[in-house]
């Protein structure tokens, strides 16, 4: 009998799993005894380094997935939809074990929804994924306009990358960033992601295209992205499930601590259950005063706290 050996879950589909491994791919499928296992998440998803049994002539077995750094993740859609916040939800697993997301957005056409923007960003940290945030487009726009759309981010912590696929402006920082590393990337559709991509490898884009039109089966189907390898070294997953997020085991009045710059004020609150909007003695609406935190991440809190979209 073979001996179980290592592998990296590169896609899933229809309960099927392609592990790739030092043999080569092998396609497998769930040990059974593992799918008894009662829990409220995937139990295998992309990105799962798992131990495989090949089969001689057939299909192989997952006999055990490993633990998992972090995960990428969301409500499933069956149980909150484009609802902030859920109750009694399941987690769908989008990606495990990334080591970094770059969230990819425009200067323009279509216009940034920096909303949207820091919902991901409040995903990433409450997972302790580092994020990137990837400003695309800059040829439509005037010379100053990305910083002053995108730079709150850089100021609040995030890596900030202007890039451009038709003028090559940042490509070369992206191919960087991505080298080496497995790598998650979301976007509203339109900001020209598989374009850019074309740029960092020609056809990585299209490649990627495809697996999000062949998993993106109807409005509340499961998606799981298939890892693309990088020439460079590492490996790229697009997430097109994730422009409609509910947050997974996110409270509203725990929203404070995945805000970066409102979180080390909280503390300094005068009532421990401050909202943060009304409260007397409230540090955080100091801060916005001072000018420590900007008004526009402060009111997108807001609106997220009250499980605005």
């Amino acid at each position: 009998m073979d001996e179980k050996i290592a592998g990296l879950v590169v896609k899933a589909q229809s309960g099927f799993f392609t592990v790739r491994t030092d043999r080569g791919n092998i396609i497998c499928q769930l040990r059974g005894r593992l799918k008894k296992r009662r829990v409220a998440t995937d139990i295998a998803a992309v990105g799962d380094r798992v131990m495989v049994l090949p089969a001689a002539d057939g299909i192989g077995a997952i006999e055990e997935i490993l633990p998992r750094s972090r995960v990428l993740s969301r409500s499933s859609p069956a149980a909150g939809g484009r609802r902030s916040y859920t109750k009694g939800e399941t987690e769908q697993v989008i990606v495990a074990n990334p080591e970094q997301a770059v969230f990819i957005f425009a200067c323009a056409e279509p216009e940034p929804h920096l909303r949207m923007l820091d919902r991901f960003l409040v995903v990433a940290e409450r997972s302790k994924i580092p994020a990137v945030v990837c400003a695309n487009k800059v040829d439509l726009v005037e010379e100053d306009e990305p910083e002053k759309k995108f730079g709150i981010y850089r100021k609040v912590g995030y890596p900030v990358i202007f890039t451009s696929a038709k003028s090559g402006a940042g490509v070369d920082q992206l191919r960087a960033l991505l080298r080496g590393k497995l790598s998650v990337l979301s976007g509203p559709s339109g900001v020209g992601k598989s374009s850019l991509l074309n740029a960092v490898q020609p056809g990585l884009g299209l490649a990627i295209s495809h697996v999000s039109q062949l998993h993106q089966k109807g409005r509340h189907t499961t998606v799981a992205p298939e890892l693309i390898e990088l020439v460079e070294g590492g490996f790229v997953a697009d997430t097109p499930g994730l422009r409609a997020i509910s947050f997974f085991d996110i409270d509203p009045e725990e929203l404070d601590a995945y805000f970066p710059e409102i979180r080390p004020l909280v503390d300094q609150c005068s009532f421990g259950d401050c909202t943060h909007e009304n409260t007397p003695g409230c540090a955080v609406k100091r801060g916005v005063e001072e000018g420590k935190i900007s008004p526009e991440r402060y009111d997108s809190f807001l609106r997220l706290r009250r499980g605005e979209t």
